[in-house]
């Protein structure tokens, strides 16, 4: 079982804003410390400065996840830091609004660089660190539009379908070799962040969540919640029943609602001009904010979420027992001298003697 959030270490990942800074601060509000890591390292100390004011204990290491070396530097400064590694959460993304035709090679390049394969390189440092400390949980933060596409947004939505695949391979891979390390997948339905004032137009418009829109505290709380009771996929807002109820039951249909205007591309465009400002090549530096700029009403609770992060499904918990007869095959076949041949296990560099 993970440690109660008050014993853990923390290390969020796209923590200078939105959901990822409501979970540094909620992490912090627990007791745990917290690693905080972004490229915006204006965001980062504010958030820092924050923290500490309010009697947590915090660090900021700025970081772009598209580096896989920067990535691993953070893992190695947590470590020096604290000593140890319990929960890695992998929030990290950027956003391109348009047509797929109006998209460019580059800026899909982009997205999926950060936003997927950003959380890849998480996992490759933080699996040796967590192994290290004894177990954990990874946490990675996709999308109800990992379940299903909408209009307009291609890019975004290509890297949370392959994230959530990611991570039901790395689930059963770890429950395979016996690791104690649980893998949590998050989907959030529309969150009121600055995501949207943050990200690239090309619809003539600032984007905007579709309606209903939750608050970032509430992603932030069922993430901390898994850190210590991890549950294979925690779905935030109600409005995630449709996504799974339309790809499951009739996706042809779902297309066909999707593309009336009002209800696919409309709801996504504000009424306002775009900002012409984006943080997908490089950061804003601005201050950073938990909340976006979302003018109707946003929602900070959730019946679906409490159902979803409240008690494991049978599945988790076949699956849980499959880990622990595995690790236990795996501690008799190293007691009794024979060669495991599982796997390996990174480690870091080790210097030889001269000689």
């Amino acid at each position: 079982m993970p440690k109660p959030v008050a014993e853990q270490v923390a290390v969020v990942v796209g923590a200078s804003t939105g959901i990822g800074r409501a979970t540094a601060l909620a992490f912090a509000a627990r007791g745990a410390r917290v690693v905080c890591a972004a490229r915006n390292a204006v965001a980062l100390h504010t958030l820092v400065d924050q923290i500490r004011k309010d009697g947590g204990t915090a660090t900021a290491v700025p970081t772009d996840v598209a580096d896989p070396a920067a990535v691993r530097a953070l893992a190695d400064a947590a470590e020096q830091e604290f000593g140890r590694i319990d929960t890695w959460v992998n929030n990290a993304a950027v956003s391109i609004w348009g047509r797929i035709e109006d998209i460019t090679d580059e800026e899909f390049d982009r997205v999926i660089r950060v936003n997927f394969l950003g959380q890849v390189h998480g996992v490759h440092a933080a699996l040796p660190a967590l192994r290290r400390a004894g177990g954990g949980v990874l946490i990675g933060v996709a999308s109800v539009e990992g379940i299903r596409s909408v209009p307009l947004h291609a890019p975004y939505t290509a890297s949370k379908f392959a994230l959530r695949s990611f991570y039901d391979t790395l689930r059963i891979e770890l429950a395979q070799s016996g690791d104690p390390i649980a893998v949590t997948t998050i989907l959030p339905a529309s969150i009121d962040t600055p995501l949207f004032e943050h990200g690239r137009s090309k619809i003539d418009a600032m984007p905007k969540p579709p309606p209903p829109v939750y608050a970032p505290e509430l992603v932030a709380d069922a993430i901390v919640a898994a850190a210590e009771r991890p549950r294979r996929e925690v779905a935030v807002g109600g409005a995630a029943v449709g996504f799974y109820l339309g790809q499951r039951l009739s996706p042809a249909l779902t297309d066909a609602l999707m593309s009336i205007r009002r209800l696919g591309a409309g709801s996504q465009q504000s009424d306002r001009p775009d900002n012409q400002l984006d943080n997908v090549d490089r950061p804003l530096g601005e201050p950073g904010q938990v909340r976006g700029t979302y003018s109707g009403r946003v929602l900070r609770r959730s019946v679906l979420t409490r159902v979803m992060s409240a008690a494991p499904r049978p599945g988790e918990l076949l699956t849980a027992a499959v880990r622990r007869a595995n690790a236990r095959r795996a501690q008799a076949t190293e007691g009794s001298g024979r060669p495991a041949g599982a796997r390996s296990v990174p480690r870091r560099p080790v210097d030889s003697p001269a000689g």
